[in-house]
């Protein structure tokens, strides 16, 4: 019998039967995939386009479009060296950067798994996966779960928690793009980040350890203003907190039509990449910012950087919540 707000959404490459899960309440509607945990859709009642940056296809998930929407684990963004030392073992992830460093856990992280939906209504959703032990280098057997909810006032909210037998590196985070205007580019948008600090990076994306002041720099968004491709160029993460906190708004995004995306979430980090580098099957550069609550990167060689570690016993917990507002 098929279970409302569940649809196939294909069979990947190994065969594997991916569903799409779709929640709604008032004037939000969201599309999950059981495929990467992917936030597939966002649409708001009255608006004729999507919000994020999604596909019909599942072909597309599993090529150019491997992180659109999806829950990037378990350790999102860089790695260098490919490589981390805890507790005085050193462990050896996969090189899928510039063949020397690591950028998403590698090719096998939670983007191209099948998450396991072990809770569905209307309104909520959550999906599970276990990683084991060793899986692309990663230490310890891990349980990972994503629990999409949706509440008043148009809010998408997301729920993270990961636990391990093994002590372990977590960095969880959503990767969506999002354009609120519908429109080729998100030329015109307005952006605010409360953020006092950012990380310079080198010629490989990877933080120089600098924990830099924004003022007086064009990274700084704590005046709202209109962002144009190219003027900054980000592929950047915002210091947004030096530990993770209550959940604290963090980004407010503002099309031209008026339309208003406004984040919040616990995470002390948020990276914001301006998709110069188009995934989407015939799509322009800069379609979509890609906007990530996480931990700062490569924390596992910046100790002054907030820890990323899990030991056995404790939760990771992390919140983010989107709302979406219209002028």
């Amino acid at each position: 019998m098929a279970i409302p707000g569940i649809a196939p959404f294909g069979t990947t490459a190994s065969a594997q039967a991916v569903q799409k899960i779709t929640l709604t309440m008032g004037p939000l509607s969201v599309a999950l995939l059981t495929y990467g945990a992917i936030l597939q859709s966002v649409r708001l009642e009255g608006v004729g386009h999507d919000l994020t940056l999604g596909s019909a296809r599942l072909a597309d998930y599993e090529g150019p479009m491997h992180y659109h929407g999806a829950l990037i684990g378990p350790v999102a963004n860089r790695i260098t060296g490919a490589m981390a030392t805890l507790d005085g073992r050193t462990h050896h992830f996969d090189p899928n950067e510039a063949g020397r460093n690591t950028l998403h856990s590698g090719r096998h992280g939670t983007h191209a798994r099948i998450w396991k939906l072990a809770e569905l209504t209307e309104t909520t959703a959550s999906l599970t996966v276990d990683l084991p032990d060793g899986e692309s280098g990663f230490p310890g057997n891990r349980r990972l779960t994503a629990r999409f909810s949706l509440h008043a006032d148009a809010t998408l909210r997301l729920d993270l928690t990961a636990t391990t037998d093994a002590a372990t590196w977590i960095n969880l985070a959503n990767h969506s793009y999002w354009n609120l205007d519908g429109s080729p580019s998100w030329a015109g948008h307005r952006l605010w980040i409360p953020a006092e600090h950012y990380l310079p990076v080198d010629a490989d994306l990877l933080p120089t350890g600098e924990i830099r002041a924004v003022a007086g720099t064009e990274m700084d968004f704590r005046q709202e203003r209109t962002i144009q491709p190219g003027a900054p160029a980000m592929d950047t993460n915002f210091c947004l907190a030096p530990q993770r906190r209550g959940l604290t708004p963090a980004l407010r995004l503002t099309g031209s039509s008026g339309l208003t995306m406004e984040m919040a979430t616990t995470e002390p980090g948020l990276q914001i990449y301006d998709g110069r580098q188009p995934r989407l099957p015939g799509s322009p550069a800069y379609e979509g910012l890609a906007i990530e609550a996480q931990f700062w990167p490569d924390a596992p060689h910046q100790p002054a950087f907030p820890d990323i570690t899990l030991r056995p016993g404790a939760l990771w917990q992390q919140r983010t919540e989107w709302r979406f507002s219209r002028a």
